[in-house]
């Protein structure tokens, strides 16, 4: 065994069992029993008994757009019911009179960060209407905190693709910069053009080699159809396990057979689906998902900006969301939902090395809590946070770091 920098004993892990962690180079090398001879390393920490999880996994929110750490912005109201062009328009001006955007997108990550998220996906706009700025913005945030946080970054067209010129190209462009992931937005609500705006978005995820993470807020029968085409595609380029779409509105709004047939062809086409639990709003019925076999994962989304004054950036709270609104009561259930923020998260990010498991980086928590189920309900604010071994961020702030 390698050197070992550092012991976590008296970790309680989910099943109840007592353990030690041993971590080097970042990394869990073993674990261990309680009652074994703890290894020898350079360092100790005794956990006391804290109940031990796998850091949450924040799989779909918005650096770019988000007004955390700035001055409150009160919201404005839709005039004529849910439409995204409108929300569209509302965030272009409340944007130009933000706060400088790396300053808001520090403050945002820092929340997440603190309590308990050391994996984010983030969507940021790339479109015609901002070119590549706030992608550029974003990967200075991004390298920044490489140190606490990995984060990958999609390239999103909040104007859509075929709407705003240039799109498609800076699209592309955007992998050169350091994108990590292609996204879509409403192909037949917002482009008018399933295939075409399909064909982009695909055409790129072939060409560049990356995962794809398509915004699908249309509903009913439209988004039904989306979803079949979106798995269609998947399946004809191989790309299983690299596809995820974010809402689907629909699989909350259409009757229940027609859910029980999409959710088998989703599964069949190892197409993931990230749900918020938005207010208001139907959203999918994640427990008949994952019976079927879809990986379902969750993500804050907007963190009080143009879409709603609400979010906090904890996942955790997010998991009591998606179960609160789920109708989740047992045990089984809110582990569950526990797991839509953790492995679930993790799956569908392709996170190879996450997890309590020797080979995966030292990612985790310590939490106040006796067990899983009473974290998810009790959502306790004592945290230690800890990013390849080292502690990051407790009770919901984050640890200074060295200049």
């Amino acid at each position: 065994m390698a050197d070992i920098d550092i012991v976590f004993t008296s970790a309680k892990f989910a099943d109840g069992s007592l353990n030690t962690i041993a971590v080097s180079g970042g990394c869990i090398v073993s674990i261990s029993p309680a009652s074994d001879l703890v290894p020898q390393a350079t360092g100790a920490i005794d956990l006391g008994g804290a109940l031990v999880v796998p850091s949450l996994v924040e799989g779909h929110v918005h650096l770019d757009t988000s007004f955390y750490g700035d001055v409150w912005r009160p919201h404005q109201p839709y005039t004529n019911g849910f439409s995204v062009q409108e929300r569209v328009a509302f965030q272009a001006d409340n944007m130009a009179k933000a706060a400088p955007m790396a300053e808001r997108a520090r403050s945002q990550l820092e929340l997440c960060l603190g309590h308990g998220s050391t994996r984010m996906r983030s969507h940021v706009m790339v479109d015609g209407s901002v070119g590549l700025k706030s992608l550029e913005t974003i990967l200075t945030v991004r390298e920044a905190y490489r140190d606490v946080i990995d984060i990958q970054l999609v390239a999103f067209p909040q104007s859509g693709i075929l709407r705003s010129p240039g799109t498609p190209d800076l699209l592309d462009a955007a992998f050169d910069l350091g994108a990590n992931v292609i996204g879509g937005l409403d192909p037949g609500g917002f482009d008018r053009d399933v295939e075409k705006h399909l064909d982009v978005v695909f055409g790129i995820a072939e060409r560049r080699g990356v995962d794809v993470d398509i915004h699908l807020h249309d509903p009913s029968m439209l988004g039904i159809f989306e979803i079949e085409q979106i798995c269609a595609r998947t399946r004809a380029l191989g790309m299983q396990g690299h596809v995820a779409i974010s809402h689907a509105y629909s699989l909350g709004d259409v009757a229940a057979d027609v859910v029980q047939r999409t959710a088998d062809v989703l599964a069949a086409s190892g197409v993931a689906i990230m749900t918020n639990a938005p207010g208001a709003r139907p959203f999918p019925p994640v427990k008949l998902l994952r019976a079927a076999g879809v990986i379902v994962f969750g993500g804050c989304d907007n963190i009080r900006d143009s879409w709603w004054p609400y979010g906090d950036g904890d996942m955790l709270g997010r998991a009591m969301m998606i179960g609160y609104r789920s109708g989740f009561n047992t045990d089984a259930d809110l582990m569950l939902a526990f797991d839509i923020v953790t492995a679930g998260g993790a799956q569908a990010l392709r996170l190879d090395d996450w997890g309590l498991r020797a080979g995966a980086k030292a990612d985790f928590i310590a939490l106040d809590a006796p067990h899983v189920p009473q974290a998810v309900v009790d959502l306790p604010k004592r945290r230690a946070v800890y990013k390849n071994g080292r502690l990051v961020a407790r009770d919901g702030e984050m640890i200074a770091r060295k200049a």
